[in-house]
């Protein structure tokens, strides 16, 4: 993503200010995620899935680095990364049916969330920031409806597992937008 046409960062609204610090967040624990199923999983459908997705997560988070200033950023990144691991580790030792319900469950949230900054986007006036978000969004809703379908028929314990998975989501941009 080209950033040479973006307005700085520091010149962000604190709402946007807010978003743009939990879309990093939200990426750098996307990216973790994939780290942890390729730390636990020997399955090379999961594997090449992962690998896929973890390319196109690090693109995104290498937007944001390379644009918000480290002031800007979440202080709490260590358990972003620890917590996205945790996530993806949990998911692949569960096997493929885990690991496409976890994604689907975290990407549902996701898209709502880049979708819920659209109008702010908008009136923000940036161009190239809201492309690169309306991007970002296209790219999780793939990955999303590429993990969805494989996990129909869920257990009652994945199905618990999915609903935390998406709660947690919630709860982590609640606190990466202050932190």
């Amino acid at each position: 993503m080209n950033t040479v046409s973006l307005q700085s960062a520091s010149i962000l609204p604190a709402h946007l200010a807010g978003e743009m610090r939990s879309n990093h967040a939200g990426e750098t624990g996307a990216v973790w995620i994939y780290k942890g199923v390729l730390a636990i999983s020997r399955d090379a459908e999961i594997r090449a899935f992962a690998e896929h997705h973890l390319a196109t997560e690090e693109t995104h988070l290498g937007f944001f680095e390379d644009w918000l200033r480290s002031r800007q950023k979440s202080l709490l990144l260590p358990l972003w990364r620890l917590s996205g691991f945790v996530l993806g580790a949990v998911s692949a030792l569960g096997g493929g049916n885990w690991v496409y319900a976890s994604i689907e469950a975290v990407e549902t949230f996701v898209v709502k969330h880049y979708e819920s900054q659209f109008a702010a986007l908008e009136a923000y006036g940036d161009a190239a920031l809201t492309a690169a978000i309306h991007q970002f969004c296209n790219d999780e809703a793939d990955h999303r409806d590429e993990a969805g379908g494989e996990a129909y028929g869920q257990s009652s314990l994945l199905k618990a597992w999915c609903w935390v998975v998406g709660f947690g989501s919630e709860q982590a941009v609640k606190i990466a937008r202050r932190i």
